[in-house]
């Protein structure tokens, strides 16, 4: 191996482990790697720049924009109440409710949106019932994953999958996971129903007291409510059409962002400007510029021959490989820097002959949205939860949800295999 592939790989190595090890801020250190890359001469600037998907971070900028106004009508905290007296204050039924909320709200904001919208709603409801919060935070945990899986704008890793392939269209992320994504948020949801079962009992003035509530009384903003709804439904629908219009993804997302801000005036723009999570925004930026070190030294085009290698070209093989290896590496390592790994090694595959690769992609995005779910440090919206919670007087310890999360992850994998292996592999 060359010098230069080796100080590349030195780089990318050391600042993993410091990603994993939460030492240092993961974007902070991304950001070094990144510097490195480019200050030791491995990429230049203009190469680096080049590696960065700005069609990913267009979209996630633009989506939190959109997010962040429609949150300050009080929406997300009135569907809340509403689905629990729904529910007619039943703790168990109340925990079914908020994680098809979450679920459904993961597939369409993403993820890490869903869950800082649900989790302080979930404890204002747990403590009217005097009941644990913690079963309804490991469910909405586990359905952002699974809800963010069924789109391409739910999860990051679908983001950048999306971004990096131009034939893989909103529409055909909805056709390939949607459904098998819900069967596994269902499947979820009864083993969670089941397991937490005797926890979720309160009494009755307690109930009855939730009941009272009014969830339309938590709408602030009824004029900013119709414009958001007018603009997200646009948006979600410029998603569909994206491709026959020959536009990217992340151009539908900014022009609705804009489009809000424009007609809901600029006092709002600041505002929405510091909702958007810009740690995770330049986390991405490094993690593009870090891989990029990886692609230009060659260093994944041997990482794909070896995979060839050892599955000799073989589809039904490859994609199995690529969808295990991914939910065990995305539980216990961010499936984001993965991810931004994997890519370019399967497109390294295509080149090396493996004619089809959309099992790949769609093995790619189970493995690694799923996987998430395997630990506390598997994806972003697990650690904010655990965050949020913390503050708040409740502990998600790392073996208390792994001792839940785990078991439930691979039986969603040996869901998703099933699925890979009947829909594309025979």
């Amino acid at each position: 191996m060359e010098q230069q592939a080796i100080i590349a790989l030195v780089i990318f190595l050391v600042t993993y482990a410091i990603i994993i090890s939460e030492k240092i801020h993961r974007t902070i250190i991304a950001m070094v790697g990144a510097v490195c890359m480019v200050m030791l001469g491995i990429v230049s600037q203009e190469t680096a720049l080049h590696h960065i998907d700005f069609n990913t971070l267009g979209l996630l900028i633009g989506m939190m924009i959109i997010v962040a106004i429609t949150a300050k009508t009080g929406l997300f905290k009135a569907i809340a109440i509403w689905a629990a007296k729904k529910a007619k204050g039943n703790p168990l039924y109340i925990l079914i409710a908020l994680s098809l909320i979450t679920a459904v709200g993961s597939a369409f904001l993403d993820n890490v949106t869903t869950v800082l919208l649900m989790v302080p709603v979930t404890f204002s409801i747990t403590r009217k019932l005097e009941v644990s919060a913690f079963p309804y935070l490991m469910s909405e945990i586990l359905m952002s994953n699974i809800g963010g899986t069924a789109t391409m704008i739910g999860d990051p890793p679908n983001i950048m999958i999306g971004s990096a392939v131009k034939e893989l269209s909103f529409v055909a992320f909805i056709n390939n996971l949607t459904l098998i994504s819900m069967f596994i948020a269902v499947v979820t949801i009864v083993v969670l129903a089941f397991m937490f079962r005797k926890q979720l009992h309160t009494k009755e003035e307690l109930r009855q007291k939730l009941m009272k509530l009014d969830a339309a009384a938590e709408i602030t903003d009824r004029t900013l409510l119709v414009k958001s709804l007018i603009i997200l439904t646009l948006t979600i629908i410029g998603f569909f059409v994206h491709q026959v219009l020959h536009l990217e993804s992340a151009t539908v997302a900014l022009v609705g962002a804009f489009l809000l801000l424009l007609i809901t005036g600029e006092h709002y723009l600041e505002e929405a400007l510091t909702k958007v999570e810009w740690t995770t925004i330049f986390f991405f930026v490094g993690l593009f510029v870090l891989v990029s070190g990886l692609v230009e030294t060659g260093i994944i085009a041997s990482l794909a021959q070896e995979a060839v290698n050892l599955t000799k070209g073989n589809v039904t093989a490859t994609a199995l490989l690529i969808l295990w290896l991914s939910a065990i590496a995305s539980a216990f390592v961010d499936n984001i820097p993965f991810v931004a790994t994997m890519i370019p090694m399967i497109q390294e595959m295509g080149r090396m002959g493996i004619d089809n690769l959309e099992p790949l992609w769609w093995s790619l995005a189970l493995g690694a949205c799923l996987g998430g779910n395997g630990s506390l440090v598997g994806a972003s919206a697990n650690l904010i939860v655990a965050g949020i919670a913390a503050k708040e007087g409740e502990k998600i310890t790392f073996l208390g949800f792994l001792k839940i999360g785990f078991p439930l992850m691979i039986l969603s994998i040996v869901i998703s295999t099933l699925y890979i292996y009947f829909r594309y592999l025979i």
